[in-house]
């Protein structure tokens, strides 16, 4: 739809360009005419060069506007809409995650499936134009998609919702517990949510959640030990038998000294066990695949 003052907003832009709008945002960005600023996209001086100014409205807050004229540009003419996409091509439009944690959402959403071949195509998939290619060197399976299921409202919006997360979770104030009218003043107690609907307490918490569910691996929050005394682990993964928890980067003396003795205990049982530091978090598909697969599972 038009904008007005003969311009158009960069939705509308893509479908004069019949290209879906994250291909054609990706686009801008990559040709310097745009930059990601927060959940807002900002003009450059070489995007206002090339005619993009801002427009205000209730609805949609500012956003960027331009020339109507733009679709005969021979960079943005020369888009091919056409080709076909994989996940590691869709961390472009996502580039804070991986292209196995793609490949693990899509999974999650019923749209493949992985197997000792590779990642399979389901019926749901295919529903979405997914295709079934198998490499010419490994022979592994993998799946292409067409360009516009980037702009697909559910992909879009549970990609978004995890690329998020792993910048900074959103806390959830927790507000079922009674207030304490004599305690002492104290921060305000928050809680993560997890994709799984778990509610953790830190947002290393809910990556290390979101990493196990994404891996389809069933694991329980707050999870006793099998000892008389009561100590919990932040995850416990029943398949295997491994106890996870993580370790914050400032962590208080009474606290550090509790984990210090449940570390004491995994050892004295001989409990399988995984710490996961915060300095892990920006490998954490590599620090948990690799230690779970020293127990024996495979993700």
């Amino acid at each position: 739809m038009e904008a007005g003052d003969n311009k158009l907003s960069t939705t509308a832009l893509a479908q004069k360009l019949n290209i879906p709008v994250q291909q054609l945002f990706a686009t801008l960005q990559d040709y310097g005419w745009i930059l990601r600023s927060g959940k807002t996209w900002t003009l450059t001086p070489k995007g206002e060069y090339e005619g993009g100014s801002y427009r205000t409205s209730k609805r949609y807050g500012r956003y960027i506007l331009w020339p109507a004229q733009l679709d005969h540009h021979p960079l943005l003419a020369a888009i091919e809409s056409n080709k076909r996409i994989t996940a590691a091509s869709m961390c472009r439009y996502y580039p804070r995650l991986h292209a196995r944690q793609i490949n693990r959402a899509l999974a999650e959403l019923g749209l493949q499936h992985h197997s000792i071949l590779g990642w399979e195509l389901t019926a749901l998939g295919k529903t979405l134009g997914g295709q079934q290619e198998e490499s010419a060197n490994s022979g592994a399976f993998y799946v292409t998609w067409p360009h516009e299921i980037i702009d697909h409202p559910v992909i879009h919006r549970e990609l978004t919702r995890q690329s998020d997360q792993i910048q900074a979770p959103e806390p959830v104030a927790d507000t079922s517990a009674e207030p304490d009218l004599f305690a002492a003043p104290s921060a305000e107690s928050v809680s993560f949510n997890g994709i799984d609907g778990h509610q953790v307490q830190t947002g290393l918490q809910t990556r290390v959640c979101n990493w196990l569910y994404l891996a389809q691996l069933a694991h329980a929050y707050q999870r006793a030990l099998p000892i008389e005394e009561l100590i919990l682990a932040d995850f416990y993964v029943p398949e295997g038998s491994v106890y996870i928890d993580c370790w914050e980067a400032d962590i208080p003396a009474l606290e550090l000294s509790a984990k210090l003795h449940k570390r004491e205990i995994y050892r004295e049982m001989g409990l399988r066990n995984i710490e996961i530091n915060a300095r892990d978090v920006e490998q954490l598909d590599e620090v948990l695949g690799r230690g779970l697969l020293a127990f024996g599972l495979r993700c």
